[in-house]
């Protein structure tokens, strides 16, 4: 088994560098060259003389020993990533880019727009070497800041940073697996906050007036409704293959990988939700052929007025409606939370809360007259 030794060697006044020797030596993933030296830079005085040179060398020396430890793990483990200078000195940008290009449909747009704001705050070459847990406190605390990028100029709002900085903590944990990190600081610093907000949904009179009006478009109204029924987002109705529908009527499934979180899923739907769907396509066609996003966006507000409602919805309110009605309708939170494809109950928690509201708002609505109650009361 390799050996990993502090060493020390003399420098300019008065000084002391320290390095890691192994023996035997490994091998350099850059050049494929056998190493035996590791230069920490950093160093400690020769001969201390004043108590801040003497607290100084104490602190250098204890962290030189956990640096290390931490390579003598690597050695054991025949991990030598850390001593390429490539994967060190390589720009973090490309790595943040190459992964928001492999997201699609609506969560690409916020990957696309997560890496523009940490260009903004970090500029276009970043080496993994400058990441540190400062650098991502300060990065944090510029999104919290309410900064604008883009022609619009508009301030990102707190949720908002909450999800740009969700994806660059995800970027971290991606770096740091492929040992172009020495430390996982995707899971050592902390995420933002998110703050509650106000969730538009449909009650069910509302939902029933949207099925029976009119819409332009028949397949931005079987999405919509569709999503409203089963929960899905966007971009999991978008890319819908009519080879993930499975089972017969009475017991109907979905077998499908969420956009979002890519993890796989089981997912059960109703006979009437499968009707909505109309005529089975080809296998690898998909269910909401020529869907798109921008289509919704112009059509959605027209189909909601043709439905008596006057408010502003989002396409994703289909699926805060669905949340909110099972809730409302008896069926556990936890059931509704894997439906949802949370990873977290606590993340489901914001639609119990809606329907306690809305009980709470139910029974103040029985009222009695205050001056008959008053009456009643000296009687007695």
């Amino acid at each position: 088994m390799g050996k990993v030794t502090i060493r020390k060697k003399p420098i300019s006044k008065g000084r002391q560098t320290l390095y890691l020797d192994f023996y035997p030596p490994v091998q350099n993933p850059d050049t494929g060259k056998q190493q035996r030296r590791y230069y920490l830079k950093i160093y400690i005085y020769s001969k201390p003389k004043t108590e801040l040179e003497k607290e100084h060398n104490r602190e250098t020396l204890s962290l030189a020993e956990h640096v290390r430890s931490k390579r003598q793990l690597d050695v054991q483990n025949k991990r030598f990533d850390f001593l390429s200078d490539a994967k060190r000195n390589g720009n973090f940008l490309d790595f943040f880019q190459e992964l928001a290009d492999k997201r699609s449909g609506t969560n690409s747009y916020n990957w696309k727009m997560s890496v523009a704001y940490f260009i903004a705050f970090a500029g276009e070459v970043f080496p993994f070497a400058y990441l540190n847990e400062t650098f991502c406190e300060g990065y944090s605390a510029y999104l919290l800041s309410s900064p604008s990028v883009g022609r619009a100029k508009r301030k990102i709002k707190t949720n908002t940073a909450v999800s740009y900085f969700a994806k660059f903590k995800t970027t971290l944990k991606e770096a740091y697996k492929k040992g172009y990190l020495p430390k996982d600081l995707g899971r050592i610093v902390d995420g933002i906050t998110p703050i509650d907000t106000h969730r538009e949904f449909l009650f069910m009179d509302e939902l029933q007036n949207m099925a029976d009006a009119e819409c332009e478009s028949k397949v931005v109204k079987r999405a919509g409704l569709f999503s409203a029924l089963t929960g899905f987002r966007f971009s999991d109705i978008q890319t819908l293959l009519w080879s993930e529908i499975r089972g017969a009527k009475g017991n109907y499934i979905i077998l499908y990988a969420q956009e979002k979180t890519a993890a796989a899923e089981y997912f059960p739907v109703s006979d009437q939700a499968v009707a909505l769907l109309g005529v089975p396509g080809s296998p690898n066609e998909r269910v909401f052929k020529d869907l798109d996003y921008n289509q919704v966006d112009t059509l959605l507000p027209g189909w909601l007025i043709n439905a008596g409602i006057n408010r502003h919805f989002t396409f994703h309110g289909f699926r805060h409606t669905f949340a909110t009605l099972q809730i409302a309708s008896g069926t556990s939170i936890y059931t509704v939370s894997k439906l949802l494809g949370h990873k977290s109950v606590k993340t489901t928690e914001i639609y119990a809360r809606i329907v306690d509201s809305l009980k709470k708002e139910a029974t103040e609505r029985i009222r009695l007259n205050s001056l008959t109650l008053d009456a009643m009361i000296k009687k007695e």
